[in-house]
C-alpha cells in the first residue's frame, strides 16, 4: 500500500515541513502535510553549537513524523536538512539522533542544492513564462535562483535569514526606523557578490516562495487589496511596524500570532532584496523545498540526470582523461558486482563507486604529486548540483584513498554510509585505478574477485597474463602490500 506513496522532509531552521504524495498517473497528488515550528536556529551559540534543547524540540518533532511514516520504504523518503545544520559544528550528533527516533536518511544538502530545489519546488507546482527569479527567505539563509522552465540558471543562497536577522537586529523587540535600516543595508550587503551576475541575465518574472514571503503577501492584500507583494505594500508595513515601537504592540491584518516575532527580519531582507535587484511587485508560488524534494524523489531518473551532468561539466572543467575514467569505472563495476552481495553493498554504493572513478583523477589539474589530495579537495569543494553534503562527503573520502598509503585515521565520520562499507568502496577503487595503470584498452583478462573469510579478498589472474604483465602485477603486489598493512587481506590467485 505505502508503495504508492513518497514523502519528503525539510528541516529548516525555523520549522520542519513533512509533505506526503500518492502517484497519480505520470504525476504526484499531494495527500497530507505536517508542519511543526521547532526554532532550531534559536539553539545556535555563539560558536554555532547547537543546544540540547533544540536538538529535543527537533528530535520530538522527528518522532512525531516518523509515526505518519511507519510502513514506508526507506526509497520512498528523503529528509534533506538545510542551514542551521550546515553551520551546527555538532550537526552530525543531531543527524545521527534523529535517523534513530526517524527511522530513515537524513541528509544536509548545500545552499546551492536547496536553492536549486526550491525552483524545482516552484517549477512544478506554479505556470511560470519565460526567465523566472524565485526567492526564498527561510530561517536561517535566503535561496534565490533564476531559471526557466526546469533548468537553473543562476543559483546562491545567502547567510541572511529570519531567525538570525531577528537575533541580530530586533532580539529586544524594538523596531525602529535604524534597526530597520541597518537590517536593510546588511541584506543588500550580502547580496553584492552576486548582483552583477543576476542583473546580467535578466528576469521575465519574479516569485516568492515560504511562510516568510506569504505572510508579507497577506499583509500586502490586506493593507493595498492588491493581492501581490509591491514595493508601495512592504514600505506601509515597515511604516507600521515602525509607528507600533515594538512588535508586542504590532496589529496588522494578515499577520498571525506565530509569524509575529519574525516579521520584521523578513520584512528587511525582502526590502533590501528589492533595493538591490530594482524590483516593484513579484507573486507568491505554494511550492517551495519540499515540493522540490518531492519531485527529485519521484523523478530519481531525472535526479541521476542531474548527478550525471554534474560529472561531465567537472569532467570537462578539469580536462579529465574521459577514456582513463571510463576504463577505471568499467573495471570497478565488474569487481563491485562480484562482490556487493557477500559485502552487502547497495546500488547506491554501487553509484558512488563508478562516481568516485570518473573523478579520481581531477587532481591532475593541480599536478601529479599529491594527485589523490588535490582530487579530494576540489570534489570536497565544489559545488555539486545534484550532490547532498554527505554524498560529497563520501565521495571526496573516495578519492582521497584511491591511491598511496591507506591512513585511516584520516577518514571523518560519514552518516551516508557506514565507515566499512566505504573503506570496501576504496579497495575495489584502488584495485580498478591500479589495474589500469597502463592506461590502454584491452589490457585485462576476465577479472575473478573473490571474498573470502572476514575482509580478504581473492583476485584470479590467468598465469599467462601475469608473466606477460611484469609492470601491472608489480603495481598490484604493491597494492596488496598496502592493503596488508591497513590489516585487510587481499590474495593474488595466478590460475
Amino acid at each position: 500500500m505505502t508503495d504508492q506513496y513518497v514523502a519528503t522532509m525539510d528541516l529548516g531552521s525555523n520549522s520542519f515541513h513533512m509533505v506526503i504524495a500518492r502517484y497519480h498517473g505520470d504525476g504526484l497528488r499531494i495527500v497530507d502535510r505536517l508542519k511543526q515550528r521547532v526554532r532550531l536556529a534559536d539553539g545556535l551559540d555563539d560558536g554555532n553549537r547547537l543546544s540540547e534543547d533544540a536538538m529535543a524540540r527537533g528530535l520530538d518533532c522527528l518522532r512525531l513524523f516518523g509515526e505518519r511514516l511507519n510502513g514506508f520504504h526507506a526509497t520512498r523518503v528523503r529528509v534533506a536538512g538545510t542551514y542551521t545544520l550546515r553551520e551546527a559544528v555538532n550537526a552530525q550528533e543531531f543527524v545521527r539522533r534523529g535517523q534513530q527516533v526517524l527511522g530513515f536518511p537524513i541528509d544536509i544538502v548545500s545552499g546551492n542544492e536547496e536553492a536549486r530545489l526550491i525552483y524545482q519546488g516552484v517549477a512544478h507546482t506554479q505556470q511560470t513564462q519565460g526567465q523566472v527569479l524565485v526567492i526564498d527567505i527561510g530561517g536561517g539563509s535566503t535561496e534565490l535562483v533564476i531559471g526557466q522552465d526546469f533548468d537553473c540558471r543562476q543559483v546562491s543562497s545567502r547567510s541572511m535569514g529570519c531567525v538570525s536577522f531577528t537575533r541580530k537586529y530586533f532580539a529586544d523587540g524594538v523596531l525602529s526606523e535604524a534597526r530597520f535600516q541597518q537590517a536593510i543595508e546588511a541584506a543588500e550587503y550580502q547580496l553584492v557578490p552576486i548582483l552583477g551576475r543576476y542583473l546580467a541575465l535578466g528576469w521575465d518574472q519574479v516569485l516568492g516562495s515560504s511562510g516568510t514571503i506569504k505572510t508579507l503577501l497577506e499583509m500586502c492584500t490586506a493593507a493595498t487589496g492588491e493581492p501581490v507583494i509591491n514595493l508601495t505594500g512592504l514600505k506601509h508595513i515597515k511604516q507600521r511596524l515602525v509607528q507600533a515601537g515594538h512588535i508586542d504592540q504590532v496589529d496588522m491584518a494578515g499577520l498571525s500570532e506565530d509569524r509575529k516575532p519574525l516579521i520584521a527580519a523578513g520584512l528587511s531582507i525582502l526590502l533590501g532584496i528589492y533595493h538591490s535587484f530594482n524590483l516593484d511587485r513579484m507573486g507568491f508560488s505554494d511550492g517551495a523545498l519540499r515540493e522540490g524534494l518531492l519531485y527529485s524523489v519521484f523523478g530519481r531518473a531525472k535526479h541521476h540526470d542531474i548527478q550525471l551532468n554534474t560529472l561531465q561539466a567537472l569532467a570537462g572543467e578539469y580536462d579529465i582523461d574521459r577514456q582513463q575514467a571510463d576504463r577505471v569505472q568499467d573495471t570497478a563495476r565488474q569487481l563491485f558486482v562480484q562482490v556487493c552481495d557477500n559485502w552487502r553493498l547497495n546500488a547506491n554504493s554501487g553509484d558512488l563507486l563508478g562516481h568516485a572513478a570518473r573523478l579520481h583523477e581531477i587532481g591532475l589539474h593541480i599536478n601529479f604529486t599529491g594527485v589523490h589530495r588535490h582530487s579530494a579537495y576540489i570534489v570536497g569543494n565544489t559545488d555539486l548540483p545534484g550532490f547532498t553534503q554527505e554524498q560529497q562527503k563520501a565521495l571526496a573520502a573516495l578519492v582521497r584513498f584511491h591511491r598511496k598509503a591507506l591512513k585511516l585515521s584520516e577518514l571523518e565520520p560519514l552518516n551516508y554510509l557506514p565507515e566499512q562499507q566505504l573503506w570496501r568502496l576504496v579497495r575495489l577503487l584502488r584495485m580498478a585505478v591500479a589495474l589500469n595503470r597502463r592506461r590502454q584498452d584491452g589490457v585485462l583478462p576476465p577479472l575473478v574477485l573473490k571474498p573470502a573469510a572476514e575482509d580478504e579478498l581473492r583476485l584470479h589472474l590467468p598465469a599467462d597474463w601475469c608473466a606477460h604483465n611484469a609492470l601491472l602485477l608489480t603495481t598490484l603486489e604493491r597494492e596488496q602490500a598496502y592493503q596488508d598493512r591497513a590489516g585487510w587481506k587481499l590474495t593474488l590467485v595466478r590460475t
